[in-house]
């Protein structure tokens, strides 16, 4: 059975430790990466304007995955298609926002996020999740924040929620400042593939 690689992993580390002999196909599986369940897994943002109003967003195609690195820790990528951005309500806002004067589609096509190595716990107990964030050609470290899991196998029982905030400013995203507060705060709904019961 393929799992959530953080699932497998903290289950299987214990046994690591202990010095108990790690079964061959475990260890395929955790060498494989797992991509993202495209049916359970949404990737959000919002935006506030002057007044106070919401305007909320998604990206309807992305593509990513959880590695397992050789030391039993885990690396997220995240690639977002700005081209495919919708947001709520709006068609013409979803053009504004694929605009040159906001993520500049034609330009920028691409939102990529590359998380540093965390332990396989994470995605069970929350916390902060540090990556590289690049967007509209500009790369920046960022920090997300991880919400504590409902289930025991988050990313397959449930979703691993993730949240943060960035400055649109630090990445060039300058348009629209009279209108558009400075902030864009991302949420991340995470489902992973399983092939398994």
């Amino acid at each position: 059975m393929v799992v959530a690689a953080a699932w497998v992993a903290s289950a299987v580390m214990p046994a690591a430790v202990a010095g108990t002999a790690i079964p061959a196909h475990v260890l395929a599986q955790l060498a494989a990466p797992v991509g993202f369940d495209p049916l359970h897994t949404r990737f959000g943002f919002e935006l506030r304007t002057r007044w106070g109003q919401r305007v909320q967003g998604h990206f309807p195609q992305h593509d990513g995955a959880v590695h397992t690195l050789p030391d039993g820790r885990l690396q997220v990528r995240i690639v977002l298609s700005t081209a495919a951005v919708e947001v709520e309500d709006s068609d013409r806002y979803a053009r504004l926002a694929r605009g040159e004067r906001f993520f500049d589609a034609a330009h920028h096509p691409l939102i990529e996020f590359v998380s540093e190595p965390h332990v396989a716990g994470l995605a069970h107990d929350g916390g902060r999740l540090r990556g590289r964030l690049t967007m509209h050609g500009t790369s920046r470290m960022e920090t997300f924040t991880v919400l504590p899991a409902t289930c025991a196998r988050p990313g397959i029982d449930c979703d691993v929620v993730v949240h943060g905030e960035v400055s649109r400013g630090d990445y060039g995203l300058d348009g629209w400042r009279l209108a558009l507060t400075d902030t864009v705060r991302f949420d991340m709904r995470v489902r992973l593939l399983d092939d398994g019961p």
